[in-house]
């Protein structure tokens, strides 16, 4: 009989061996999926500026994506260089082997954090590592101590001299100084301008004060007697006088006595007629009327203007006004034609160096840069670390959170027995970021899901439509476990009815008996905006209570 139950019991011990075997053959497979992350340095001492090269080593399954740290979630350590990942493959595994070269010029003792991989939308931490930092010792007996010396400026790529703009600014300068100069000469001209008929005496004087008749330059002399003639036609007479034919000319001035507009005495036509046709020949066909001839043709050019000018009738008061007024207005329109000329100058200058900048830096550099970009104006800021509420959460903000007044329900008010907010921005901003902390009067434990299933109401209460939600665990720098909700939503501006796209994250945490949250709320095309979010929630530090 005892052999009987010792063989029973020999067969329960092999059976349950055999099940443990199988048990581990079916979960190796689904273990051996499970993937692995650590972090390294090569050294965990360096002197000021020196560099650590910081390995992080992730193995997965070769159909997985695995997203690496990025920007300054390294601090307080600044990284030098971010390297590439390298793959290995391992049987049906893949093993990256990222590298960052890190570096600090401040002596003293520092941790580098947690960094966050993200396999798969599943994040893993490694371990914090302590480095130290040691002081470079300089013995000044050996050493040599000079002069600090003088700071050089290092050319950047792609960079306009600054000459460039100094040229640009002179030659607008110049450009507006020769427009008004041109401008005032020329209304001085037409103030210093004779009437028709002095102009016309004062170049028949100048002609019989030259000498071109004693040294034989007729077609000279014959063009300024047909000018001047012409000219006073053209002002006083026909618009058309100076590029009309002779023939043209005296028809029409015929047409104009034989409907009693003029009243020329008999040989005026005749002789005018005379003249422009002697001039023509001289001027065209080489003729060379003799001296005589030619000062007679003078004299009559005088009596032909004097003629002209007393058969005219005398302009009404209102002929003047209108004559004065369409002078005006000619004048008038010649300065807005300078005006647009110089503006357009002015612009075409302008377009120019803008389409240099543009051309070399890109489009929104010069816009951000010239014009300005809230979010990056934030960005490159000083930031501020602080701590808020009671207990305390440490974050790390561009500008200091301003405490508000939480809107409480009764009963909200009976649950808790501290609750406080702080906070930078607002919904329909560019940027918003909050930070609230809750101290329950009970001291159960509270439940961090309820937490959570309640953010979706505060953004609806808060305006938000179209919630697009989700959510993943999530660990501060110290530890701290929480659950981070993010997604996009709408928000509509009550000032111009604007529906605004944007992202948002939320950190909740339970600890120390409270409940704390974290929001940041952004514009979803602002690149700026996303990596101010993601520093913000890299630097959350929940601080512990003492027991």
């Amino acid at each position: 009989m005892l052999d009987s139950i010792y063989k029973k019991h020999t067969l329960k011990k092999q059976l349950q061996a055999v099940l443990v075997i199988v048990v581990a053959f079916f979960a190796f497979p689904a273990m051996a999926q499970e993937a692995q992350v650590s972090a390294s340095i090569d050294t965990a001492r360096i002197k000021i500026g020196e560099q650590i090269l910081y390995k992080i080593n992730v193995e997965t399954d070769s159909t997985n994506l695995v997203v690496f740290p990025e920007g300054n979630t390294f601090s307080p350590l600044e990284v030098v260089e971010s390297l590439g990942a390298d793959t290995t493959r391992i049987q049906n595994r893949f093993q990256l082997l990222k590298e960052y070269t890190l570096t600090q010029f401040d002596s003293g003792s520092y941790t580098i954090p947690q960094q966050r991989i993200i396999i798969n939308e599943k994040p893993f931490l490694t371990d914090s590592i302590r480095v130290e930092v040691a002081d470079v010792a300089v013995d000044t007996t050996k050493q040599q101590m000079y002069p600090i010396k003088p700071s050089v400026e290092i050319p950047q790529s792609f960079s306009i001299p600054a000459w460039v703009w100094w040229l640009l600014a002179i030659l607008m300068i110049l450009g507006v100084l020769l427009f008004f100069f041109i401008k005032r000469r020329k209304e001085k001209a037409l103030e210093n301008k004779l009437p028709p008929y002095e102009q016309a005496m004062k170049d028949l004087d100048d002609l019989d004060k030259s000498t071109l008749i004693e040294n034989r330059e007729v077609k000279e002399y014959y063009s300024r007697l047909t000018y001047a003639v012409r000219r006073y036609l053209d002002e006083k007479v026909y618009d058309r006088a100076m590029e009309s034919t002779t023939t043209e000319l005296i028809s029409f001035l015929e047409m104009q006595q034989k409907s009693g507009v003029l009243h020329l005495h008999g040989k005026t036509l005749q002789n005018l007629k005379q003249i422009l046709q002697r001039a023509d020949l001289a001027k065209f066909a080489g003729s060379r009327p003799d001296v005589i001839t030619a000062k007679e043709d003078r004299n009559k050019t005088r009596m032909i203007i004097n003629d002209v000018k007393s058969s005219m009738p005398e302009p009404t008061e209102e002929e003047l006004m209108l004559d004065e007024e369409y002078r005006q207005n000619k004048l008038s329109k010649k300065r807005k034609k300078r005006l647009i000329l110089g503006v357009s100058g002015g612009v075409l200058v302008i377009f120019i160096a803008l389409a240099v900048l543009i051309s070399s830096k890109g489009l929104d550099y010069v816009i951000e840069t010239y014009w300005g970009h809230p979010t990056k104006e934030l960005l490159e800021g000083e930031w501020i670390r602080s701590e808020y509420g009671a207990p305390a959460v440490a974050i790390t903000t561009p500008e200091v959170l301003v405490r508000q007044e939480m809107e409480l329900s009764e009963d909200a008010t009976q649950t808790y027995a501290d609750a406080q907010m702080f906070s930078f921005g607002s919904l329909v901003s560019n940027f918003y970021t909050s930070l609230s902390t809750r101290i329950f009067t009970k001291q159960d434990q509270f439940d961090l899901k309820t937490g959570v299933d309640g953010v979706y109401k505060e953004l609806e209460n808060q305006g938000a439509q179209n919630i697009v939600m989700k959510q993943e665990e999530f660990s501060t720098v110290n530890g701290a476990k929480g659950v981070r909700v993010f997604g996009t939503l709408e928000m509509t501006n009550p000032v111009n009815d604007e529906v605004q796209p944007k992202k948002y994250s939320i950190l909740n945490f339970a600890e120390n008996g409270g409940f704390q949250q974290i929001t940041v709320i952004y514009d979803e095309e602002d690149s700026y905006a996303e990596e101010i979010s993601g520093r913000i929630i890299n630097s959350v530090e929940l601080i512990k209570l003492n027991n």
